[in-house]
């Protein structure tokens, strides 16, 4: 492979996205390879969070009901932005809550312990908020996690296998949580299968999808997926906090979700005022209170780039940018001691690329300095996230030098090899 600067400028000109490049608040002097953690602000976003003040300015309570985005009916709009991201039915989404709220409330609504079937299925290298989530909720209806959460182990410390997770689908199972990627080394479950597997066996299963959302094509309808949930910042831009996102498979639609509230209700009976719930029809049952009207105005902005730009598209640069960083990394820095343990295959690699050094802190505190933004995972991971809808061939190139350079040059060095208090 080509190694030239001039080959990664190439790339760029025939890059069928660079044009979204625009649309995002790039800082200058600084490539930014975190959008796996927090995406960067886009400009519609910005627009769109001004125009809801707007509202709230100029229309005060109408802007309930009146204006381009009326509030009240907001978290369903938004919700349906997601179907052609999650594959999924306009009436099966909802953008509502936080991941861990939501995580919450579909514990609560299909966590159903009954005779020997008491368990739930996770696995050991999922991120710990949803193992805390799961352990709180058994721990309400009376079991003890260290009992009754089983988690798949992995073999590797970095990946987990189908087979693995299908033979612990026992009989003792009552739910099951995967993530769809893993957050550190990026790889991609099995969704269909594990999905079939889980069917077969009369075991309801959903996934976390924060790091594959906006990333990779889902088609949760097509694949019966029971449930799943996801944030809305990382590589959605969604901005810091913002409103998450929950899918229900139509096939439980019209019941009372485990944990009921305000806006859990039928749009046209929610202002009866009455004390009987009923429910709505759609994963808008789900909800709980009122929407967070200022933390989902940026997602319309944004959802609009994804609707424009195609997730396939964006999956096709993604895994182009991330092969080629692999590429680079493997021809110019294999004598420094980085490990790559994302997966190298397609079909199993999300949209960054994790590596293991011993002195990984160090490393990013580097590159950090240097202008790079990257990210750390303890112990010894580093996670870089060229996003697809701002990022370049040219920057992975200019990444990958700086690297070498840190490298020979031991700048690392200078940098205690410890996290910072957010990493």
């Amino acid at each position: 492979m080509d190694t030239s600067r001039q080959y990664a400028i190439t790339l760029d000109h025939q890059d069928p996205l660079q044009r979204f490049r625009k649309e995002f608040y790039v800082t200058k002097d600084k490539i930014y390879l975190d959008g796996n953690s927090l995406g960067l602000l886009s400009k519609r976003s910005e627009q769109a969070v001004l125009s809801i003040l707007g509202a709230w300015k100029n229309d005060a309570i109408d802007g309930w009901t009146m204006g381009k985005h009326p509030w009240f009916y907001l978290s369903e709009k938004v919700g349906e932005a997601f179907a052609p991201l999650v594959g999924a039915k306009p009436d099966e989404l909802i953008a509502t809550g936080s991941t861990t709220t939501n995580l919450h409330q579909l514990l609560a609504s299909f966590y159903k312990p009954e005779g020997k079937k008491t368990k739930i299925l996770a696995d050991e290298l999922n991120f710990p908020s949803d193992i805390y989530a799961i352990k709180s909720q058994l721990q309400l209806k009376g079991f003890s996690p260290d009992e009754h959460l089983v988690k798949v182990k992995s073999r590797d410390g970095h990946t987990l296998t189908t087979e693995d997770i299908i033979a612990s689908m026992t009989d003792d199972i009552a739910l099951i949580i995967l993530p769809g990627v893993l957050y550190r080394s990026g790889q991609i479950l099995d969704m269909r299968t594990l999905t079939v597997a889980a069917c077969e066996r009369g075991i309801p299963i959903g996934f976390d999808l924060c790091h594959s959302i906006g990333s990779i094509p889902h088609y949760l309808s097509e694949w019966n997926v029971d449930f799943a949930f996801w944030c809305t910042y990382k590589h959605l831009n969604g901005g810091p906090g913002s409103v998450a996102g929950i899918y229900v498979n139509e096939k439980h639609l019209g019941s009372e979700p485990g944990l009921s509230g305000w806006f859990s209700s039928k749009k046209d009976k929610q202002f009866d005022l009455e004390h009987q719930l009923t429910p709505a029809p759609t994963a808008g049952a789900y909800q709980i209170g009122t929407p967070h009207v200022l933390s989902l105005a940026p997602l319309i902005g944004s959802l609009e780039i994804f609707q424009e730009a195609g997730i396939q598209a964006i999956r096709q640069k993604s895994l182009a940018l991330t092969d080629y960083l692999i590429a680079l990394m493997e021809m110019e820095l294999s004598e420094f001691g980085f490990k790559i343990a994302s997966p190298m295959e397609h079909l199993s690699r999300g949209g960054h690329v994790y590596v293991t050094h011993p002195n990984a802190a160090s490393i990013c505190k580097a590159l950090k300095d240097a202008g790079i933004i990257p990210d750390f995972r303890s112990p010894n991971g580093i996670r870089l996230a060229p996003v697809a809808l701002y990022n370049t061939f040219e920057e992975v190139w200019q990444t990958v030098e700086v690297l070498k350079q840190i490298m020979r040059d031991q700048k690392y060095k200078k940098y205690e090899n410890t996290r910072g208090v957010i990493a």
